[in-house]
Formats: C-alpha cells, sequence, structure tokens
C-alpha cells in the first residue's frame, strides 16, 4: 500500500481527490490538508515516527508555502522523496523551477483520477512524469526573465483585475503586489500591468 499526503487548500477539490485516489486497491491518503505548511508538519511527524515514506502530492498555488516551497523544504526533511506537484496555472516556469527543485511529478489539475494514480505509482518507483502539453510549452518558450511571484501577479493581471483584487488573489500585500508588477513592467518595457501581462503570455512566461 502506498500512503499519500495532499496539500491543497481548495477544499471540494482536495476532498474529491482524496475519495478517488482511495479507491485505488494500492492507494491509501493517510491525510489531506488545506496548506503547505500543515503537510510538513505531519511529514515531519511521520519521519519522527519512523512510519514509511509517502508520496506528497501538492497543489502549486497555496497561500503561504507554495506547492514548489512546500517541496523545496520535504526534500530537505527527506532527500529523494516522491512529490508531485499538481496545478492549474501550469506555465513553463513553474515547471522549470519544480524539476529545478527535485519534484518528480508535474500535472494540471485537468487530469484524470486514474494518470493521478499512475502517475503517484510512477513516482513512488523513482520515476518522473512531466504532462506532454506542459513539457512542450516549457521548452519552446526559453528562460522566462520574471521572478515567480512577478509571473503570478502579471498572470492575474490577465483579466484587466485591480491591483487590490490582484493582491488577493495572489495573497500578497497591496504594495508588496505594485512592487511586483512594476519590476515586471519594467522587464517587460512596457507602459502598464495589462501590456505587461499580454506581452508575458506571448512570450510563454506566464
Amino acid at each position: 500500500m502506498i500512503p499519500v499526503l495532499m496539500a491543497d487548500d481548495e477544499t471540494l477539490i482536495r476532498t474529491a481527490l482524496a475519495t478517488m485516489l482511495d479507491l485505488e486497491p494500492d492507494l491509501h491518503v493517510v491525510e489531506h490538508v488545506d496548506s503547505g505548511e500543515k503537510l510538513l508538519t505531519s511529514w515531519q511527524q511521520r519521519v519522527d515516527a519512523d512510519e514509511p515514506v509517502a508520496v506528497a502530492v501538492l497543489d502549486l498555488q497555496m497561500p503561504g508555502l507554495d506547492g514548489i516551497d512546500t517541496a523545496v523544504r520535504l526534500l530537505e526533511l527527506t532527500p529523494g522523496a516522491a512529490v508531485l506537484i499538481v496545478t492549474s496555472h501550469g506555465r513553463p516556469a513553474h515547471l522549470k523551477r519544480a524539476l529545478a527543485a527535485g519534484v518528480r511529478g508535474f500535472l494540471p489539475k485537468t487530469t484524470s483520477a486514474s494518470t493521478l494514480a499512475e502517475v503517484i505509482r510512477t513516482v513512488h518507483d523513482g520515476g518522473r512524469y512531466v504532462d506532454p502539453t506542459l513539457a512542450a510549452e516549457a521548452i519552446s518558450a526559453g528562460e522566462s526573465a520574471l521572478t515567480p511571484r512577478e509571473a503570478d501577479v502579471l498572470e492575474y493581471a490577465l483579466d484587466g483585475a485591480s491591483v487590490e483584487e490582484i493582491a488577493g488573489r495572489a495573497h500578497l500585500a497591496v504594495g508588496t503586489t505594485r512592487n511586483y508588477l512594476s519590476s515586471a513592467m519594467a522587464k517587460l518595457a512596457v507602459a502598464n500591468r495589462y501590456e505587461a501581462a499580454l506581452k508575458a503570455r506571448e512570450l510563454g512566461w506566464i
């Protein structure tokens, strides 16, 4: 039986995934929590109790520690552990950052439960899996000049949202959000955040 720990701040999605994975004969979701911090606490408790190393299934975008930051800390506790990221924001920069951190799996939330179960088995056995479409986009996009947080705020600016709305979506202070937007606009040599978002999208950076 493969133990699975999950972290996703969207309760409905997390609960549904946990229920579906528990239907698999060889998988058992031992715990699912709503933040990276809580998952790390549970992971440390398992390590301290000398329990079998679980597979971590992490949402990419969560308040506090995001999925990749959580993965980094988790892998510091247990080098080589099987970690995979699921996301509705699968841009190339996220994928490259996740792979550099040691994440073994990266796939969109549109993936079926059966595919997710297969990926969990794959990473548990030491393998890797990256969604083919996301991999192709990452290869074609080239290196992004934006930091992960700059890319985040630009992605939220695509629909013309106000700075306050972007800050709320990104779980950032308004002043911090303005700084990220200004930095991104300067790097992209454009006059406003919407133009920056469109140009970053054209370049494949968000």
